[in-house]
């Protein structure tokens, strides 16, 4: 326990300004419900929330928020105060997309606190308390040193790629200003993700003539070639430490029992929380198809094997450093709260700024859930404001004069190391 964070947050939960925000969320249960419901309503499929993001723009103009607007990737931001060139910047955000696509009928049932619909806890969660903490912050603007921006991103999901994080990170003005990044993932009031899972995503595709199998078996077969790289792939030794996954989802092609197939596809997903292994098993991939197309071509007396391999999902690795400042502060919040820190592995917005050696979390946004990415989706509130206390504790120290002031001269970019 760090006594300097757990001093800051005794002094912060003390304040009156503090207890009329904790009033606030305690009284507020059944606007934040409304906002959940409603924004859960709206499809937010990937690559396309404009809707969702514009009716965010909106709630965030209502709540009081500065300089409201949707950014060139599709992000709605809001800002606590009208920002100023260089200035300290912490940013709390959630995802608003959704695994759905836009065909998927999102019609939400409110029984009480348990909300049943796709997408109500990822991320209808983390959206309703980014509202609710944005309405609480935003009465009381003077507790905050350091500016909040407020954001409802974009491309959390599959294929977004944390498009989202990725404008706000590498190409926003604000992007070397930010000393601390919170993002609300989902439900749990005790959950913190501090390690990245990083992800490389590929569609192999392996082409040749194709041919009638009993005529022309001197044709190669793109689907045997592919399923012998693949099969050199998973024969390779997978660590469990640090942990590490060589998945292939999806391998198809071909038209009849007795074809040659012109073409074979397989989608292949490689996860772990280390970036150097992620690099290994992407060389071991590219090696073996290539391998094991010259190895065919060389025999085939007849017909050319080509492929080719797209990258279709690129999450980075990331782990927070055990002395991150974010860390202790949220170890002082959880022990004032009596609430135990339990740190996890995630892919969540959290992989980008962790990645680039950002003091950056993952927070549950209270609740529980279950179906999450199914039809069958479910959210209950019971319990919600004692997560969104914590959330709110967490950002008021993040911000504080003394937090910053505490922060190495590098503290704009510092805290994690790559894994």
């Amino acid at each position: 326990m760090n006594p300097a964070a757990f001093a800051r947050t005794q002094e912060i939960a003390a304040r009156a300004s503090t207890h009329r925000a904790f009033r606030w969320l305690h009284l507020q249960e059944q606007r934040i419900q409304t906002w959940q419901r409603e924004a859960v309503s709206i499809p937010a499929p990937p690559f396309g929330e404009h809707d969702r993001a514009s009716w965010f723009a909106d709630r965030f103009r209502e709540i009081g928020l500065c300089g409201v607007h949707l950014d060139e990737e599709g992000n709605a931001l809001g800002w606590l105060r009208a920002p100023q060139a260089g200035e300290p910047v912490v940013l709390l955000s959630a995802h608003l997309d959704t695994v759905f696509s836009a065909a998927v009928q999102i019609a939400p049932v409110q029984d009480g606190s348990l909300l049943r619909a796709p997408g109500a806890a990822d991320n209808g969660a983390g959206l309703a308390a980014l509202l609710a903490l944005a309405a609480v912050s935003a009465a009381e603007p003077e507790a905050y040193t350091a500016n909040v921006l407020f954001a409802a991103n974009v491309g959390e999901e599959a294929e977004g790629n944390l498009r989202g994080m990725r404008h706000i990170f590498e190409r926003s003005a604000v992007a070397r200003d930010v000393v601390a990044s919170i993002a609300l993932e989902g439900a749990g009031t005790e959950t913190l993700v501090t390690r990245g899972l990083g992800s490389r995503r590929f569609r192999v595709v392996l082409n040749g003539p194709g041919g009638h199998a009993w005529t022309e078996p001197e044709i190669a077969n793109p689907v045997m070639v592919l399923a012998g790289a693949l099969a050199r792939c998973v024969a390779e030794p997978i660590p469990q430490h640090p942990r590490t996954v060589f998945n292939v989802g999806c391998l198809e092609g071909g038209s009849s029992v007795t074809s040659i197939p012109e073409q074979a596809t397989a989608l292949v997903d490689i996860r772990s929380v280390s970036a150097d292994e992620l690099v290994r098993l992407e060389v071991l991939l590219y090696r073996s198809v290539e391998d094991a197309v010259l190895a065919s071509n060389a025999q085939a007396s007849r017909g050319v094997l080509t492929f080719r391999i797209e990258c279709i999902g690129d999450r980075p690795a990331g782990a927070l450093d055990p002395q991150s400042p974010v860390l202790a502060s949220v170890r002082a919040v959880d022990r004032h709260l009596r609430l135990r820190t339990e740190e996890r592995i995630g892919s969540t917005d959290a992989n980008l700024p962790l990645a680039q050696g950002r003091d950056a979390v993952a927070m549950g946004a209270g609740g529980t859930a279950g179906g999450i990415h199914t039809l069958k989706e479910w959210y209950d509130s019971t319990g919600r404001e004692l997560a969104l206390r914590r959330i709110l504790l967490v950002l008021l120290d993040v911000s504080s004069a003394e937090y910053l002031q505490a922060l190495p001269a590098t503290g704009r970019v510092r805290g994690a190391t790559r894994s």
